[in-house]
């Protein structure tokens, strides 16, 4: 009798060598994204992060978040250097708002047959967005698990720790009447609404050449998120800012109640920046309703923030200099009964 044939892993699926390879590949970005306090990252069981002695009473922040449909087209237009900025920036961007600066970040990629290009590409994305956000690629997983993804596809998830100072977390109590809000410009629809973008463009069926506003569709559309990290770090070292909100799923009129006592509402002008060329193109493709682009949409306002009215002319000055567009786009006012608690007309 034939003895069976000897199996082996790769023979199931999963190439452990593909998986060493990557590590390699991915080690010299790992390392641009080092801080002091990493006293062991990528290659161990786990990764070791001291606390700087910068805080007198650190307070931890933690925020996790993935890419969403927008992987979709990623995979469609085959466009993987990205979504990784865009991985990091929606949990950097959360953790943020309270004031907290991150400290290290953990990536986990999942594919059914690891593409080592493809997935160095992705994680080179993601230390570009660690770079860019001050906090070190301490460590991550890689899955290879055959038949759990088609070919050509997989998921990304990330985690976010930062740290501040007890005294100093952003919580929005502080907030009241007559207090001014502004609107730092997104990159674009960072990564949020890509389940109706992506039906928008079945619908318009555009063309591979396509442009919105002078420029590739296709890059537009795939514009990595924006990082307002170090931006607004330096502006609260000078400035009181009393919240702050990431227009994420939701856009503006559920991203910033998120930040405001129950009696007060936010009064935001919609006609104070203008609507970028590619909201003004899925709006008119899709025919979006206002109320429907502002519920979904950042419709070109990433970040708000909230502050005094005797603050406004040195926050926007700083947040300026720090490569910022900054646009005045509303009020805090008290909320009369039954109002809602973001108001965008």
């Amino acid at each position: 009798m034939t003895a069976p044939t000897s199996l082996t892993y790769r023979d199931a699926g999963v190439d452990i060598d593909a998986g060493d390879a990557l590590v390699e590949r991915i080690k010299p970005a790992a390392k641009r994204t080092m801080r002091p306090e990493v006293l062991a990252g990528i290659g161990g069981f786990g990764a070791l992060f001291e606390i700087s002695k910068k805080f007198k009473e650190p307070v931890l922040v933690s925020g996790t978040d993935g890419v969403g449909t927008k992987l979709k087209l990623a995979f469609h237009w085959n466009r993987h250097d990205t979504v990784g900025q865009d991985l990091v920036a929606m949990s950097v961007n959360d953790i943020l708002v309270q004031g907290a600066e991150p400290l290290f970040f953990l990536d986990y990629f999942a594919c059914g047959r690891l593409d080592v290009n493809t997935a160095a590409t992705v994680v080179e994305g993601i230390a570009k967005g660690c770079e860019l956000s001050g906090c070190a690629l301490i460590g991550g997983e890689t899955a290879e698990m055959p038949s759990m993804y088609p070919d050509g596809e997989y998921d990304l998830a990330g985690f976010a720790v930062g740290a501040v100072e007890k005294s100093r977390i952003i919580d929005g109590k502080s907030i009241k009447p007559g207090d001014v809000v502004l609107g730092l410009a997104s990159s674009g629809a960072h990564s949020n609404g890509y389940s109706l973008i992506r039906k928008i463009i079945e619908r318009a069926e555009p063309a591979a050449d396509a442009r919105i506003g002078g420029l590739p569709l296709r890059d537009v559309v795939m514009a990595p998120t924006r990082i307002y990290v170090k931006s607004l770090l330096a502006l609260m070292e000078k400035v009181a800012v009393k919240g702050m909100a990431h227009i994420t799923g939701g856009g503006l009129t559920e991203n910033i109640p998120r930040v405001l006592a129950d009696n007060l509402t936010a009064l935001v002008d919609k006609n104070a920046w203008p609507l970028p060329p590619l909201f003004q193109w899925l709006q008119k493709e899709g025919n979006v309703a206002d109320a429907e682009m502002h519920r979904v949409f950042n419709c070109g306002i990433g970040m708000v923030v909230i502050l005094a009215e005797a603050d406004v002319a040195q926050a926007t000055e700083l947040l300026t200099q720090s490569g910022e567009t900054v646009f005045r786009i509303g009020r805090i006012a008290a909320r009369g009964e039954g109002q809602a608690q973001t108001i965008v007309a």
